[in-house]
């Protein structure tokens, strides 16, 4: 039985032309070889399995080559490189720095630098892996790279760049690798399974390439095991089965229930989809992937950003022209949010299911907003500025009620007020002539026996999310309140009171708040009693702002009890802070130095001209 080799291994590029997706490397090294221009130190960088290791071998055995090509290539024939594929060259050395990353390991490479190379023109060191060697060994090895002798060049190669030191890397040329494309894998994998004489389906290809994530290396190893998996016959199911990848069918299907808003099926299945192993952020990631793959197919000149086989991209092409540009950007939304979600919400699933019933009624939104016409906003908008004018006018004459707890106003005259409603009504219907021949109404309003119709909110002004108000615009709306005009009742009556009737109703009202569970206002109204001046101004004595605050608040109330039960329209009451005559003693730095400037003004004067501070 023969020894099995890994795909890995046994297709690894041995020329710089058999590399897949990295031409821009090695364009660049060919031409460098070939201009006698190689650096004395390379850095190759990347993610894994990218060829940077494979590169760093083709370099070293071409640079050694006898024969080189005119395309800058290894002959493959020479002592040279068949020493090199044997494995027993004497002038290339490879180090694996993540097991010799000591000082006393670099220092052995140091001394080997030293000797010459027994056959070909250059001796090359391949250091792989260059991030695992210590703070110690990397300045060790710092006088080496910097001066090395001519006939010395060191190839280092490292995924994570940037635990390399500065120094190290100023002394390398630096040659970024690129995660391969899938295109590129994919072919390349055809061509492997050609060799191999094995079946395949190209829509399968395209899923281990997808799933290898740039890295050739992991896409091999799939390839060897999805061959062992189907007995040499690579198909798209069985890609889809040894791999655990969700089928496109699935969000082919998601998308077709989205867009004929049918909930029930998109949660059947989901179900379905949960049911075979799969998890709930792996779905919700993958139809974020399939509505971004839907709004590309949408735009001619971005379907090439389309990384899948020519089967699927059709399938795109065809769902993406059924599917509004809107709804796929608001279910795209929907499915973000979903995953930012998804790890912190407690029932996951029904997270999920929460996301589908919401992009299933996207599109009856979206309809409703492009059906509203725009004249109808501007005629609603328009009759409700004109309603909001006249019931402004109209109420100017109308007066407020009183509190519930207040005597009723004594009752006017038959006579009086039916001649004051006749000449009342003159200037009204005057008025409102003008109004009509100023303001002319639109053709909705004139239609009087015509019932109104429905103001529909466009999309853009409904808020999906329940909205909290906050603090600022609390005490805004608060502050607005208490500017506005308090509202007093109205009168002419100014008889005359004693001090204990004043006092007497002051408590009444009192006993009144304490009943209404004010206990505040009660304490503040019974603490002081308040001081009748001249012209019935009234003084209530506070302690601090906030209780004169409390008594502003209250002020409309109070006035408008005493009012009615004194018969005295012309009582005022105003908050009178109540000043302290105790000195209180300095505690701070600046307060006691105030206080020394108080004795002695000139303490200031010798404080400026010393400079000093209180630090």
């Amino acid at each position: 039985m023969d020894n099995f080799i890994v795909s890995a291994r046994k297709y690894r590029p041995a020329t710089f032309d058999t590399v897949v997706g990295q031409q821009h490397i090695t364009g660049t090294l060919k031409n460098a070889i070939k201009n006698k221009q190689l650096a004395q130190a390379f850095l190759f960088c990347g993610p894994r399995g990218v060829g940077k290791t494979t590169c760093a071998r083709i370099l070293a055995k071409t640079i050694n080559c006898q024969n080189i090509s005119e395309n800058a290539e290894a002959c493959g024939t020479c002592e040279s490189c068949q020493s090199f594929q044997n494995g027993n060259s004497f002038s290339i050395h490879e180090l694996d720095a993540a097991s010799n990353n000591s000082v006393d390991d670099i220092r052995a490479l140091t001394e080997q630098v030293r000797i010459p190379p027994q056959s070909g023109k250059y001796k090359i060191y391949i250091i792989d892996e260059v991030h695992m060697l210590s703070q110690q060994a990397f300045n060790a090895f710092l006088k080496t790279l910097e001066e090395p002798p001519s006939y010395a060049i060191f190839i280092l190669a490292t995924t994570e760049k940037h635990k390399i030191l500065p120094t190290i890397l100023s002394r390398c040329q630096i040659f970024d690798f690129n995660r391969i494309k899938v295109e590129d894998m994919a072919l390349h994998l055809e061509q492997i399974a050609g060799k191999e004489s094995i079946g395949f389906d190209r829509d399968g290809l395209h899923l281990i390439a997808q799933k290898a994530d740039g890295g050739l290396r992991d896409a091999l190893s799939m390839f060897d095991q999805i061959v062992s998996f189907s007995n040499k016959n690579i198909s798209y199911q069985a890609v889809i089965d040894n791999l655990n990848i969700l089928d496109y069918d699935y969000y082919f299907r998601i998308a077709q229930a989205i867009l004929e808003e049918d909930a029930a099926q998109g949660l059947l299945i989901f179900d379905h989809v949960l049911s075979n192993g799969f998890d709930g952020s792996h779905f919700i990631s993958g139809l974020s992937d399939h509505f971004r793959n839907l709004l590309v197919a949408k735009d001619a000149e971005t379907v090439k950003l389309l990384e899948v086989s020519q089967n699927i991209k059709e399938r795109y092409l065809a769902q993406s022209k059924s599917m509004d540009t809107g709804l796929l950007l608001s279910a795209l939304n929907i499915a973000n949010q979903c995953e930012i979600n998804f790890k912190n919400s407690r029932n996951q699933r029904l997270q999920v299911e929460l996301a589908l019933l919401k992009m299933c009624h996207v599109s009856s939104a979206i309809l409703m907003n492009q059906e509203i016409p725009s004249d109808l906003i501007q005629n609603t908008e328009g009759k409700k500025k004109t309603t909001d004018r006249n019931v402004e006018t109209s109420d100017k004459n109308v007066e407020k009620p009183a509190k519930p707890y207040l005597k009723e106003s004594k009752p006017k005259l038959a006579n009086e007020s039916n001649s004051d409603a006749v000449n009342d009504n003159k200037p009204d219907v005057e008025n409102k002539q003008q109004e009509h021949k100023v303001i002319p109404q639109s053709p909705i309003e004139n239609k009087a026996e015509e019932k109104p119709k429905l103001f529909i909110p466009r999309l853009k002004d409904v808020s999906i999310s329940s909205s909290i108000p906050s603090l600022n615009s609390v005490f805004n709306e608060k502050e607005s309140e208490e500017n506005n005009e308090p509202t007093y009742i109205k009168g002419t009556e100014k008889n005359e009171f004693t001090e204990s009737e004043f006092l007497s109703q002051w408590n009444a009202f009192a006993e009144i708040s304490k009943a209404e569970n004010k206990i505040s206002l009660y304490t503040l109204m019974i603490a002081n009693p308040p001081k009748l001046k001249d012209n019935f101004k009234v003084d209530v004595i506070v302690e601090n702002g906030v209780q004169s605050h409390l008594l502003l608040n209250a002020k409309v109330d109070i006035l408008n009890f005493l009012r009615q039960n004194l018969e005295n329209y012309y009582i005022d009451l105003s908050p009178i802070i109540q000043t302290s005559t105790i000195i209180r003693k300095p505690i701070t730095d600046v307060e006691k130095y105030q206080a020394m400037l108080i004795k002695n003004p000139l303490l200031d004067k010798l404080r400026q001209e010393f400079n000093l501070g209180f630090e």
